[in-house]
């Protein structure tokens, strides 16, 4: 099979989210080695998953390795060329899902062994610390609006010459930074498939005890971003970043 853009998103975006849901299950199922170890590991784990799912990406063929659609819509905008977002959308949900899938798998003695329904769905989707709709989509859409920003800083020509290789570090550490600063309201989803995939995943796999996928929050972490995505997407435009 050859390589293509729609297949690097799909595997880069699996692989992000194998490794970013890994770790949440890693620190809140029962019985892991890493039970309890904290936001700090939760961070650096979905910044280094960032970071790896990036070069898988563009190992498998997508040079603009996004795994996120608030990314593809955000330079769809300041491009204006929105031919990429339908294949791109499809490509990272259905990664998502596979990735969340993989998740479960990895982990399927820890399900039976944990008995909180909400820590199970944590493995999967995002929810936030304090339940205020209004206020945790104001979250998601400024965190993602720093995500957008922060990648056209890493991308813009200010930057010089990057040697190859570095950007996906940049963007690791942009995704570290988001978590630590920002996360502490929603968990920082700041991508829709990111929580949609898995949520779906969670609604049909059959984890015992898993209880609601809470599917009254859900339209907070998929349409915070995309607002996030936009507002981004409209300043790299009018300043030309």
């Amino acid at each position: 099979m050859q390589t293509s853009p729609f297949l690097g998103e799909l595997i880069g975006t699996m692989v992000l989210l194998l490794l970013g849901d890994g770790v949440v299950a890693n620190v809140v199922l029962k019985q892991t080695k890493g039970e309890n170890s904290g936001w700090i590991v939760i961070t650096a784990g979905w910044a280094f998953a960032v970071m790896i799912g990036v070069f898988v990406a563009k190992a498998f063929g997508s040079i603009d390795a996004h795994l996120n659609p608030a990314v593809t819509l955000a330079f769809a905008i300041a491009s204006d060329d929105f031919s990429k977002v339908l294949p791109y959308f499809t490509a990272q949900l259905m990664g998502a899902f596979l990735g969340a899938i993989l998740v479960w798998v990895h982990h399927l003695p820890h399900w039976e062994a944990t008995r909180d329904s909400g820590s199970k769905l944590g493995v999967f989707a995002t929810e936030p610390a304090i339940r205020s709709l209004g206020a945790n989509f104001l979250s998601e859409a400024l965190a993602t609006t720093v995500l957008i920003l922060g990648l056209a800083g890493i991308s813009s020509k200010g930057m010089g010459q990057m040697a190859i290789g570095v950007g996906p570090y940049l963007v690791g550490m942009l995704v570290w930074s988001i978590g630590l600063s920002l996360g502490g309201p929603t968990g920082y989803c700041i991508n829709p498939v990111r929580d949609l995939g898995p949520r779906i995943a969670h609604a049909i796999l059959p984890i015992p005890g898993k209880g609601s996928s809470d599917w009254s929050y859900s339209w907070v972490p998929f349409l915070g971003p995309l607002v996030g995505g936009v507002i981004g997407g409209l300043l790299i435009a009018w300043y030309k970043l």
